[in-house]
This record gives C-alpha cells, sequence and structure tokens, in this order.
C-alpha cells in the first residue's frame, strides 16, 4: 500500500513538474487597470438610462430585440411581470409597444401555450435595456447585410 502511494505521489510531482508554466500575453490588460487584485478599486461611475427612442435595429437574424427605454424599478418576479402590462397581447395597442412575439408562446417541445412559456416570461434574460456607457472591450462585429429575395 505505501509502495503504491508513494508510485502515485513520485508520478503526480512528475507531471506537475513537467507542465508548461503558463505565461500571459503583453496586450491582455485588466478593466480594473493596473490596480492589484486586493487593492480597493475606484467606485463605480452610475451610467444613465439612454433616452427613451424609437424600436433599434437589429444587427443580426434572430437577434433578440434590445429594449428602447429605462426599464428601473420594473418589478419583474414568478407572480409579477411589468414589461407585460405594456407587451401583452391584450395591452400592446392601447401601449403603443411591440407585442411579444408568438415564439413565447411555446414550450422547448413547441407546443403551444395558452400563456408565455416560463423559459420565455424573464424577459431581460435576452432583452437588454440601453445605457450611455462605452463597451467594456473593443468589438469588430459588421452586421451581415439582409439578403432581400424578390
Amino acid at each position: 500500500m505505501k509502495r503504491s502511494l508513494a508510485l502515485t505521489c513520485t508520478l503526480a510531482a512528475s507531471i506537475m513538474l513537467s507542465l508548461p508554466t503558463v505565461v500571459m500575453a503583453d496586450d491582455v490588460k485588466s478593466l480594473r487597470g493596473t490596480a492589484g487584485i486586493d487593492a480597493a478599486s475606484a467606485a463605480p461611475v452610475i451610467k444613465q438610462w439612454a433616452p427613451d427612442q424609437e424600436p433599434i435595429e437589429r444587427d443580426y437574424v434572430q437577434q433578440p430585440p434590445l429594449v428602447p427605454h429605462a426599464v428601473e424599478g420594473y418589478k419583474m418576479n414568478r407572480k409579477v411581470n411589468k414589461c407585460l402590462s405594456c407587451h401583452g397581447w391584450t395591452k400592446y395597442k392601447e401601449a403603443g409597444a411591440t407585442k411579444i412575439s408568438q415564439t413565447h408562446f411555446a414550450d422547448r417541445d413547441e407546443n403551444v401555450l395558452a400563456n408565455i412559456a416560463p423559459r420565455r416570461y424573464f424577459c431581460d434574460g435576452c432583452h437588454v435595456p440601453q445605457r450611455n456607457a462605452k463597451p467594456l472591450v473593443s468589438n469588430t462585429f459588421t452586421p451581415v447585410p439582409a439578403i432581400h429575395q424578390p
């Protein structure tokens, strides 16, 4: 027993010593700036909601629409969903809002439901409101132009 434990420890140690050391690339920068991990960082600047606007154009097919208005104070839990008070099928015309897509009424097995599917109930999981903040990292994404067929 002692012999197999010693052999296992020796084998594990030799494997660990033969692994290459991790080297960080010079161009990788921390979002914390030069502050060390144990140093206190500066208090974040609270970004303002983008002003209410028309629906925001999508960049790719199947992109969830972005929320073109503030949602601060919106209550969303398993009993209440503030989004439905304007975007629900019975309320959207009166509110002048976009109605919820029919795809939100199907479960994962594509069974059509009378109410919103539980997996689509929490809107802010896919639909995000906009703030006046610059991106944390650069982005070179360019949308592919849609192909229109006659």
